[in-house]
């Protein structure tokens, strides 16, 4: 119950310190006025801004359901059966190309296989060619031999005939 005796208590500063005090609070302490304030926002905020969150956050809500229950089902069916359509056709091709690979390297084993025969062809033709062509060589220098030898002996008799009308 005791009161604090201030310097100034009973005197006639009293009022003036009091009127300092209230002039100081209205004017220059603004705790007051920025507290009002930020409750009144808070207020405004909640009441206008929390509503409509709170509708968004519903909004939200309700699409993630209907997607999880109605569209993601939907999704993964369609998923499922057009890869099971695309996997059969991708069989369906790579069973294509597969034939497809194995009838060109027949082909190509064809091919070969008729190239090698053209060349064993080929060179057995040479070979006869070639036989040929010996044979034909042999028969012009045997040809030539009796030429050269029947020339031989005309000159010889030429000769000798000449040797006898050189005496004279």
């Amino acid at each position: 119950d005791r009161r604090r005796d201030s310097p100034a208590a009973g005197s006639p500063i009293q009022p003036i310190i009091k009127d300092v005090g209230e002039v100081y609070s209205r004017l220059l302490d603004h705790r007051p006025v920025i507290q009002g304030e930020i409750r009144y926002f808070v207020k405004e905020f909640e009441e206008k801004r929390g509503l409509r969150e709170l509708r968004v956050l519903e909004n939200l809500k309700n699409t993630i359901f209907d997607a999880n229950e109605r569209v993601l089902p939907k999704c993964e069916q369609a998923m499922q059966d057009n890869l099971s359509e695309t996997f059969k056709r991708l069989q369906a091709a790579n069973a294509m190309i597969h034939r497809l690979q194995e009838r060109e390297c027949e082909a190509r084993k064809l091919q070969a296989d008729k190239m090698m025969a053209r060349e064993e062809k080929c060179i057995a033709h040479w070979e006869e060619f070639m036989r040929e062509q010996q044979n034909k060589r042999a028969e012009v220098d045997e040809e030539h031999r009796k030429a050269m030898e029947r020339l031989k002996e005309q000159y010889a008799e030429m000769e000798k005939e000449l040797a006898k009308y050189a005496s004279f």
